[in-house]
């Protein structure tokens, strides 16, 4: 079967990717993010794809096409960042145009569909918040897609739970496709996502002890029942949970960069690989960088499993248009 090339712009530690690379239909030549320890876990995990640390601010015509070569790529993926958009940052613009237009971070959102006119694959996916598509931000987007050559926009919300990962997660993929990925046939819960793991130590990697909670944390997380929180912190709209003890035979919560929660059985937080369990990657891939960083790299990351669906998907089409 023909295998298709991807950039991945945006790229974190690489969820996006490695879901695509899980076909066996795709392969990364290019992959971008200007956060260090994100880089450096790609590379680690991706060491034969070419990793770019660099703003996409700077990421220049002539750069790609000196880093690209003659390479024809066929898709190009990414995720810029939610945070303008997300209705879980207190401080997001009032005016949701301004949230694309004015915010430096909603800007990069731009930056991608810029890159997307250079490289002009056949298919590109971009993930983010469904809020991105709120209060005139959908035609905004379909107006700027259109401007670089891509008239034919889909807005393909998809829940990574219906695709093998074990939290919830609903995300907007802006396509030139409608995606519809098969669904798997169940859900898998939080106790069968963490089983066979052994005691918080040195394997699997990323399984080291979280940071001992004080007394007075321990005394109330032991009072907490299942899928109830220690603590809320104000959003955009209204209060959300943080902390949250673990159903073990529900769905985890949605995983964000700030997300921590307590064990399902015991009085502590997850360890990184618990945590990465809960969004679908093998325990073969290795987050480096500081604990929060680690922590902050799976939250923010595409769930490999529901990346997986997107890619066989992407690859069936490309496969009916002729390779």
């Amino acid at each position: 079967m023909k295998e298709y090339t991807v950039v991945d712009l945006f790229c974190g530690a690489g969820g996006f990717s490695l879901g695509f690379h899980l076909t066996r239909r795709f392969k990364t030549i290019l992959a971008v993010d200007n956060y260090n320890p994100a880089g450096l876990t790609y590379k680690l995990n991706f060491p034969t794809v070419k990793v770019l640390l660099e703003d996409v601010k700077e990421v220049s015509d002539s750069l790609l096409r000196k880093t690209l070569g003659k390479t024809r790529i066929d898709v190009l993926i990414g995720s810029p960042p939610c945070e303008p958009f997300t209705g879980a940052n207190p401080r997001r613009e009032r005016n949701p145009l301004d949230r694309l237009y004015k915010d430096p971070a909603g800007q990069l959102t731009l930056h991608y569909i810029r890159i997307l006119g250079i490289i002009r694959p056949r298919v590109f996916v971009m993930e983010n918040v469904p809020a991105i598509t709120e209060d005139g931000l959908k035609d905004a987007l379909l107006g700027e897609f259109e401007r670089v050559g891509y008239e034919k926009v889909y807005f393909n919300i998809l829940e990574a739970e219906k695709h093998g990962t074990p939290s919830h997660r609903r995300r907007v993929f802006i396509s030139n496709l409608r995606i519809h990925p098969e669904p798997s046939p169940g859900v898998i819960t939080v106790e069968e996502a963490l089983s066979n793991l052994p005691p918080p130590g040195g394997f699997p990697p990323n399984h080291e002890p979280p940071k001992e909670p004080s007394q007075r944390k321990i005394k109330r997380m032991s009072r907490l029942d299942w899928g109830e929180a220690m603590i809320h912190y104000q959003g955009a709209e209204k209060e959300l949970p943080n902390l949250i003890r673990l159903h073990p035979r529900r769905i985890a919560p949605t995983v964000l960069g700030s997300s921590r929660f307590i064990h399902p059985y015991e009085n502590r937080f997850l360890t990184v690989r618990e945590q990465a369990r809960l969004m679908g990657f093998p325990d073969s891939f290795v987050f480096t960088g500081g604990r929060d960083d680690q922590y902050n790299m799976i939250g923010e990351a595409v769930p490999p499993p529901l990346a997986k669906a997107i890619g066989l998907y992407v690859a069936s089409k490309l496969d009916e248009e002729g390779g």
